[in-house]
């Protein structure tokens, strides 16, 4: 199962990065179709840009750290791991609690959090109701999966802002190109008019570029996660099924 999900990943991965490598020749060549002086560097582009550049360079670092981070996380390993839950299991089962709850303590993970909800509760009641122990792990599991699922919105709202970002910077470009020409047309510059349209367009086409790979792995971390809480209910049912058993023996 995990051999078949880091082969998934690696794939998308894989296709995303083609993706890039495949776009990126296909702009430079627009961007140099008229001929070689039409060529624009990375530091021309960011200089016409003006201060629209850097927000977006800064989502883009942002982005790149979320997707590094969503890789790490969003793993079976890290949510469930099935080592910890198959001790879980066995402690439980021999009526080792206080065993169950240092394995908790010492792999910190969603998994743990709902078996340590469930332990305390026990304890703190001594008989417990089987409803009321259900959902105390609910309410746990619920807590956790939103955690889980709740962390990859940030790189939805990035892939959501960097295009409304460029956006304001051909707003802005706009205002620079045609301001020059609004009080006398006779006084206007062809170079301040060209500086505008190309704020306008760098910034459009830089805060696409964050954009849409970063709304490509927001879809692939949302099924992920999706995946990782299904896994963490089928773990925290099997949990609350061995503690029942021992509850009835």
């Amino acid at each position: 199962m995990i051999r078949h999900t880091n082969r998934t990943t690696y794939a998308f991965a894989a296709l995303v990065l083609l993706m890039i490598g495949f776009l990126c020749p296909l702009l430079a060549q627009e961007t140099a179709a008229s001929g070689p002086e039409a060529t624009i560097s990375w530091q021309e582009a960011i200089r016409n840009g003006g201060w629209i550049m850097y927000v977006l360079g800064f989502l883009s670092i942002l982005a790149v750290a979320f997707i590094i981070y969503f890789f790490v996380v969003l793993r079976g390993s890290q949510v469930a791991p099935d080592r910890l839950q198959r001790d879980l299991r066995e402690s439980i089962e021999d009526d080792k609690v206080e065993q169950a709850r240092k394995l908790c303590e010492d792999r910190p993970c969603p998994l743990s959090a709902v078996a340590l909800s469930a332990m305390d509760y026990m304890r703190d009641v001594g008989e417990a109701d089987p409803a009321l122990l259900k959902d105390v792990m609910e309410g746990e599991g619920a807590r956790q999966s939103e955690a889980i699922q709740g962390q990859t919105q940030y790189l939805m709202d990035i892939a959501v802002v960097a295009p409304m970002i460029g956006l304001l910077g051909t707003v802005l470009g706009m205002l620079r190109a045609f301001g020059s020409i609004a009080l006398d047309f006779a006084k206007a510059k062809p170079v301040l008019l060209a500086n505008g349209v190309s704020m306008a367009l760098v910034t459009t086409a830089f805060g696409l570029l964050v954009g849409i790979p970063a709304m490509m792995f927001y879809s692939y971390f949302r099924r992920q996660s999706s995946k990782m809480v299904s896994e963490l209910e089928s773990a925290s049912t099997d949990l609350l099924t061995a503690l029942l058993s021992r509850r009835s023996q």
